[in-house]
């Protein structure tokens, strides 16, 4: 009788290790991100970068749900050419990236971009309750202001890192607040906070 609990136990262990082996995309899943080539190359540092000639963006001017929603937004492609039909770029490679943006206005379709950051399905991150408590954007995505395309999550972050959050939650950066404007100490690590 024991044998038999003993092999459905670890067929069990298996079956969720098999599980989290896929939901975490696996070592394909990762190469094929790491591989990741955007539709447009993108400059983060020319828009939120504070170098002179940069355009020093905040986040929100085109992640503009962040503050509100649980995810942080992507602007529509007459946002970006709001500014771009004026701005045509200094660079051949810049006007190149700047026509791709006139062709999808032209042809009415949004931009395909491909997602960088991404945590396990079974996890939530409100983007909203991070924003509103002070959380800068950088201390989850990096020195996004000095990155220029993307390709890749941040090794650090890696968008699966629980072990992450969970440090940040027991030993938040000074400065968050509650909503009453308390200082926020110490962040819950209940399970249900981000598993629901």
């Amino acid at each position: 009788m024991k044998k038999n609990w003993l092999i459905g136990g670890l067929a069990g262990v298996f079956a969720l290790a098999g599980l989290a082996f896929v939901q975490g995309g696996g070592a394909e899943g990762e190469a094929a991100v790491a591989a990741t080539i955007q539709p447009i190359a993108f400059p983060h540092n020319q828009h939120a970068g504070s170098e002179p000639g940069q355009n020093r963006m905040d986040c929100q001017f085109c992640h503009f749900s962040a503050e509100r929603s649980v995810d942080a937004g992507i602007p529509a492609v007459s946002s970006c050419w709001g500014c771009h039909q004026v701005v045509q770029g200094t660079t051949p490679q810049q006007q190149a990236e700047i026509a791709k943006i006139r062709g999808y206005v032209e042809s009415g379709e949004p931009i395909p971009w491909v997602r960088i950051h991404k945590i396990s399905d079974h996890a939530h991150f409100p983007h909203m309750r991070h924003v509103n408590a002070g959380l800068q954007c950088q201390q989850c995505h990096g020195e996004v202001q000095t990155m220029g395309t993307f390709e890749a999550p941040d090794p650090v972050w890696g968008g699966s890192n629980m072990g992450w959050c969970i440090e940040c939650h027991r030993n938040p950066p000074e400065g968050l607040q509650k909503a009453d404007g308390t200082p926020i100490e110490e962040a819950s690590i209940d399970c249900a906070v981000c598993h629901y």
